[in-house]
């Protein structure tokens, strides 16, 4: 029986409830009576602490994406739009991933690490690798990271992650700083959560690949990870351990894109009527080749203008959570996608174990990657592009360092009022960017785009305490400011 208060996965997570919000889908996917009321009730509104946002629940947002009319997908994507703007802005987070170590007991069928695979060198960085590491992407410019490691309890235990931790956010090389370390690794126990929450990491991620039980454990043949209830169950176990921000997903292309749609999102709605906050950020991955795997041999394989409206579905939906994109999508898709609900993005990523340290911008090793990356453009380019289409790229880490995590996030991003502290938050990063790391061309085209967008800080006092602040980066006296 469907309950989005159980703790227990088969009831917050009910095959049947989503066959019956696929049936109702199907059946109301043309009645535009009824869409038109969904399109209105997700509408932004204003009130007087802000502005407002009611979201879909999975049933409701479900009639969206099965609806197939061009006229109605424009409409939504105008409305996805128009909730992105109202409470992320132009601004896009900026992130790359630290593979740790590809030791690995699951036999994941879609995944290289699997434990039979045979082709692939295994791999685990010593601390002073690690060091190496974050050395390289300071060098480059990043201040936040997504740690990633296989499930290994001999080689990748906790401890070693939490040294890991502890390794990343000592290390201060010139001007560089790792300011959020973000952590996915595979489900664990509420104490080991407590440890994780201890060592101050940002948001735990953990994808849930499917949601559909019977192709999860056919998916997951062998090793912890076979236990679908433990892993689907984990997020709960996280906020247990006092973890504010967690952060879902699902590997699209796995199972039917619309199943996975509607168990994500009541995925989400499970936590805000259990924790009172949500997910953080949702991620939507789509299968990749990679060593030993052939996406082709999975048939639930997605479309570009699909994969755009899960996007835009997903953002009316559960409006306030940050979306994620990696360098799994190429540069077309990612810019199509980017304006539809998209709040964070990888840029210069390596996806194997040691890709950073001792390789050029241009450089990649492909012996431990956990994927292709379609991607592959240098952090620069990525920020340089993202400028030129009219985005603001941040390397804003200002909430989580504030406290401003979980409910306390949540209810000022509700009524809009984090943007601001967002907009000259992510000014001022980005010019620490355009300082210390950025091209002449990227530097320039930047602090033109900071000239013009200062000008829309609101509030007075705030602006020019950001242009004080701004003078200070630029002439390299003080870093991390913040408000």
């Amino acid at each position: 029986m469907y309950n989005v208060k159980s703790l227990k996965a088969e009831e917050f997570i009910n095959h049947e409830e989503i066959l019956e919000t696929l049936e109702y889908a199907d059946k109301n996917k043309n009645n535009y009576e009824l869409i038109d009321q969904l399109l209105k009730k997700a509408e932004p509104k204003k009130t007087d602490r802000g502005v407002e946002c009611s979201g879909l629940t999975h049933r409701e947002a479900s009639v969206l994406l099965a609806c197939d009319d061009p006229e109605i997908t424009e409409k939504i994507y105008a409305l996805a739009r128009k909730i992105k703007e109202a409470f992320y802005g132009d601004r896009i987070v900026m992130f790359a991933p630290l593979y740790l170590s590809n030791y690995c007991v699951n036999q994941c069928v879609y995944c290289p690490y699997h434990l039979k695979n045979k082709e692939i060198p295994r791999k685990k960085l010593t601390q002073e690798e690690i060091k190496q590491e974050v050395i390289a992407l300071q060098d480059m410019g990043h201040k936040r990271l997504a740690i990633e490691c296989g499930e290994d309890p001999v080689n990748n235990p906790i401890e070693y992650v939490l040294d890991s931790v502890k390794t990343i956010y000592s290390i201060k090389h010139k001007n560089g700083a790792i300011r959020r370390v973000n952590v996915n690794i595979a489900a664990t126990t509420v104490e080991n959560y407590r440890k994780l929450k201890e060592a101050e990491i940002g948001t735990y991620i953990l994808f849930q690949e499917t949601y559909h039980k019977e192709s999860y454990e056919k998916l997951h043949p062998a090793g912890p990870k076979h236990d679908y209830a433990y892993h689907t169950e984990a997020m709960d176990r996280a906020m247990e351990g006092g973890i504010d921000d967690v952060g879902l997903g699902v590997l699209f292309g796995l199972e039917m894109y619309r199943y996975e749609f509607a168990g994500i999102l009541m995925h989400a709605e499970h936590l805000e009527a259990v924790h009172g906050v949500g997910p953080h950020t949702i991620s939507i991955p789509r299968v990749k080749r990679a060593s030993d795997i052939d996406p082709s041999v999975f048939d639930n394989g997605i479309d570009d203008d699909t994969f755009a409206k899960i996007i835009a579905c997903i953002r009316i939906a559960v409006p306030y959570t940050g979306m994620i994109i990696s360098t799994r999508e190429n540069e077309s898709c990612r810019e199509k996608v980017m304006g539809l609900g998209i709040s964070q993005i990888s840029g210069g990523s390596r996806t194997s174990v040691g890709g950073y340290a001792g390789y050029s911008p241009y450089e990649r090793p492909h012996d431990t990657e956990q994927f292709d990356v379609s991607d592959q453009r240098t952090l620069d380019e990525v920020v340089y592009w993202l400028m030129k289409s009219g985005y603001i790229p941040s390397f804003c880490t200002a909430c989580y360092r504030a406290g401003r995590t979980g409910d306390r996030f949540m209810s000022l991003c509700k009524i809009g009022q984090i943007q601001n502290c967002c907009h000259p938050n992510a000014l001022m990063t980005l010019q620490e960017y355009l300082t210390d790391y950025a091209s002449p061309e990227t530097k320039r085209l930047g602090e033109e785009l900071i000239a013009k967008e200062i000008m829309n800080v609101p509030n007075e006092k705030t602006r020019k305490i950001a242009m004080e602040n701004l003078n200070q980066i630029k002439n390299g006296n003080k870093r991390d400011f913040r408000f």
